[in-house]
């Protein structure tokens, strides 16, 4: 990536906010923009968009072809530098291989991030789940396994926040209710394994377990999802209990990289 700004030194604030504007415009769903649908999802005004976009284009930051924008490599490569792509990808990788040979279902790793599941690695193998996020794609934490498993094992006031976003009902069975929710990640801490059960999208069942750092903090999650018929939860519970606690004991033990 080019080291030099956009503009010159005294515009430079106010031309990276309008940058990360643009690149918070892509998501898992809008991977590729227009220039129009980039002036709809990122809220500036087009000629705004156009002279930035251009811009970033030049500096390797976006890509653009046949007329549609898409994330340059330059953030691709990077992204796999920070320490939730990088060390704790590298600890829980080789415990997502071994569930999915065990159970044959979708292992996914996921982190908190702005009271939304941050989906960093995934194993599918042949049968893959089309309604799932793929990696760099979020999920509401709310009503998903991995979501819920972090929730049960952080502080209450982090749990507050999510709640605070709303409850909103992904499927007719998602638990919207606050008190209901404290409830159920009370019962996922004292069994340590969590569930979504048909929360997330219809027919889909997921079980997860939180994976935690040297100090005993969560940091992350894994889960294996599938079919409502195949994944049993008494069965799979103590599984992810067992495969997170070896993963965490991995993470904890990874030394300190060092520039």
């Amino acid at each position: 990536m080019a080291p030099h700004s956009l503009l010159p030194t005294d515009h430079a604030d106010g031309i990276l906010e309008r940058a990360a504007a643009i690149l918070q415009a892509f998501d898992e769903d809008h991977r590729q923009l227009t220039l129009m649908g980039l002036v709809r999802r990122s809220g500036l005004p087009r000629s705004t968009v156009h002279r930035v976009a251009g811009r970033m284009v030049d500096l390797g930051w976006l890509v653009r072809h046949d007329g549609r924008y898409h994330v340059g490599n330059d953030f691709v490569r990077l992204s796999g530098l920070t320490p939730v792509r990088r060390e704790l990808r590298e600890a829980v990788q080789p415990f997502m291989q071994d569930l999915y040979e065990t159970t044959r279902l979708t292992v996914q790793l996921g982190v908190l991030e702005d009271n939304r599941i941050l989906i960093v690695d995934t194993v599918t193998g042949h049968r893959e789940l089309p309604m799932l996020s793929k990696v760099g794609g979020t999920i509401p934490a709310h009503c998903s396994s991995l979501g819920r498993a972090i929730l049960a094992h952080s502080p209450s006031t982090r749990v507050d926040d999510v709640v605070g976003d709303g409850l909103w009902s992904r499927t007719a069975r998602t638990i919207t209710d606050p008190g209901a929710l404290r409830q159920e990640l009370v019962t996922s801490a004292r069994r340590g394994w969590a569930v979504d059960d048909e929360e997330g999208n219809v027919g889909i069942r997921c079980v997860g377990a939180a994976l935690c750092s040297s100090l005993g903090e969560v940091v992350g999650a894994l889960s294996v999802t599938g079919p409502a018929a195949l994944v049993q939860p008494a069965r799979l519970g103590p599984v992810l209990r067992a495969t997170a606690a070896a993963a965490s004991r991995r993470y904890a033990k990874l030394p300190p990289r060092i520039a």
